[in-house]
């Protein structure tokens, strides 16, 4: 194989070697294969580092779009972070360049990466708030202009971060945060609707990431989300929903993600649970993008795994109301509480006790939304199911039942 090998590592005073990885082409297409270390393999408290990758001495092949196994590409930059380090690294940027480029200390997940000839880089988040201005500012300029100074700057504090909305690692408080900045580009308030939306989120019931507003006095406020993935300064295993379901994840549906929780996670009913609550709740908020990409999970024990907290849930108005992942095979994109009720039993729920849900549920978002907006400064949306038409058609399918 052509690249070079890759150390896979975990936390550790020189790391804790998991396994090795290889990078290559074979005929123009890209693949990876991954091994884990004999010494992982014979190690008490080992795990698989995902379901499709049992603890065996084998080899493991990817290919595709990326070439990388799902918990790898999952500590690697997004769309946002490659377009920074496509311009501020000099020379083609591959795959291995954008991996190795995240510094570990704030790269999502507890995964780090070495070569034979140097360690990667350790990142530099962001630290005060007179920085989180600056950087602010940066952004923006970056979003501008796209110039390779810019990009050189920013560079650091942007780690491995996923999405294509501008943000950047950030300490907030001694936890680390990620900043997400209001785009130049924005015609509606993102930042406050997202802080809302997840403070909403949690008085619902769900388990959600914890959120404020920076610089909320200003037209470009900063929403800055404590990161989930670690816990006491440790880092903690993270998997996306893609990568949890791996070879399943393309088509794969809210009952195929909780058919998976059956299998191998962490007190499983407690988690199908939640996550059917993470369903409604993004019928009833329009939440338009919850793909597979913004599930997570954080390994417990043993190869189990439970849901991360619930984050990037931010509302979108639009008059068919369609969601990223179906809700099971043989229904359409549409968010329809009436799938999510007939559908409730695969969640391992009664349906009597899904209508109930429903409505406390709902109850909340009708009642509480529009106060927590207000105090995020801004406006309930009108298009939100606190408006009583909204709220009307909602509890309709509850009444025909």
């Amino acid at each position: 194989m052509t690249g070079p090998k890759i150390a896979v590592l975990l936390p550790g005073r020189e790391g804790r070697p998991v396994g090795t990885l290889r990078y290559g082409t074979d005929a123009a297409r890209r693949f990876s294969l991954f091994r884990y270390a004999p010494s992982w393999l014979g190690s008490r408290d080992a795990f698989a580092l995902a379901p499709d990758m049992p603890l065996e001495a084998r080899s493991f092949r990817c290919s595709g779009l990326s070439a990388l196994p799902g918990p790898v590409l999952d500590g690697a930059p997004d769309s946002w972070g490659r377009d920074i380090l496509r311009s501020a690294l000099p020379g083609q940027t591959g795959e291995l360049d954008y991996l190795l480029a995240a510094g570990d200390a704030t790269r999502q997940g507890a995964l780090g990466y070495a070569t034979a000839d140097e360690p990667p880089p350790a990142g530099s988040p962001c630290r005060s708030r007179r920085g989180l201005r600056a950087l602010r500012d940066l952004v923006a300029a970056w979003e501008r202009d796209r110039d390779a100074s810019t990009a050189e700057a920013l560079a650091p504090a942007i780690g491995s971060l996923g999405g294509s909305r501008p943000k950047a690692d950030f300490v907030d408080g001694g936890h680390l945060a990620i900043a997400k900045f209001t785009s130049v580009h924005d015609r509606s308030p993102v930042a406050r609707l997202e802080v809302a939306t997840l403070r909403l989120a949690r008085r619902a019931g769900l388990d959600a990431a914890r959120a404020r507003l920076a610089l909320r006095q200003d037209s470009r406020p900063v929403a800055i989300v404590r990161r989930f993935d670690r816990r006491g300064g440790a880092r903690l295993p993270y998997l996306s929903a893609r990568s949890f379901l791996g070879a399943r994840a393309p088509g794969a549906c809210y009952t195929d993600i909780a058919e998976r929780i059956a299998l191998h996670g962490f007190e499983p009913a407690r988690q199908m649970t939640e996550l059917y609550h993470r369903l409604l709740f993004t019928i009833l908020v329009s939440n338009r993008d919850d793909h597979l990409q913004n599930h997570g999970f954080l390994h417990v024990r043993g190869g189990l795994w439970a849901l991360a907290p619930a984050f990037d849930i931010v509302p979108q108005p639009h008059r068919r109301r369609r969601l990223k992942t179906a809700i099971a095979p043989g229904y359409s994109r549409a968010a329809s509480i009436e799938a999510a009720l007939e559908t409730a039993p695969r969640f391992g729920l009664g349906r009597d006790d899904a209508r109930a849900m429903l409505r406390t549920m709902l109850e909340v978002v009708t009642g509480q939304w529009a106060a927590l907006c207000r105090a995020e400064g801004m406006a309930a949306p009108a298009w939100s199911a606190s408006h009583p038409k909204r709220r009307a058609r909602v509890f309709e399918p509850m009444r025909s039942r």
